[in-house]
């Protein structure tokens, strides 16, 4: 059974900057699509961004250039590093693993499997 965990969220002032970590075990890298998505209590999940095994990346356009997803696939770990947090960007962050035959050209809400996800919050 495949199983993700989440850490390095937290509570940090605007204009600050985290490293989200994500580290998989019971799956094999390729065969699947990586991502970010995440909720704020009440609202639907956002897609933030996914990376296939070659390393190609997708972002969502609320993105613009503050998040950079990566991954060692050695480790078996994702990364999310978010620059500039704003209030906006509180929530709940999860990481997902999405079959490689779905695709990876757009960061999704829905996955294979998922972790418990690690809050941000972010203070004005």
């Amino acid at each position: 059974q495949a199983q993700l965990r989440e850490s390095g969220g937290g509570s940090v002032q605007a204009g600050g900057s985290l490293t989200l970590s994500c580290t998989a075990s019971g799956l094999t890298w390729s065969n699947y699509c990586m991502g970010w998505f995440r909720q704020v209590h009440g609202k639907a999940r956002e897609g933030v961004a996914t990376i296939a095994t070659d390393g190609t990346t997708t972002y969502a356009d609320f993105v613009k250039g503050r998040f950079t997803i990566s991954q060692d696939v050695a480790k078996n770990t994702l990364y999310l590093q978010i620059n500039n947090l704003k209030s906006d960007d509180t929530a709940m962050y999860y990481c997902g693993a999405q079959h490689r035959y779905l695709g990876c050209s757009r960061p999704f809400q829905i996955a294979a499997y998922e972790g418990h996800g690690t809050q941000v919050t972010v203070s004005s």
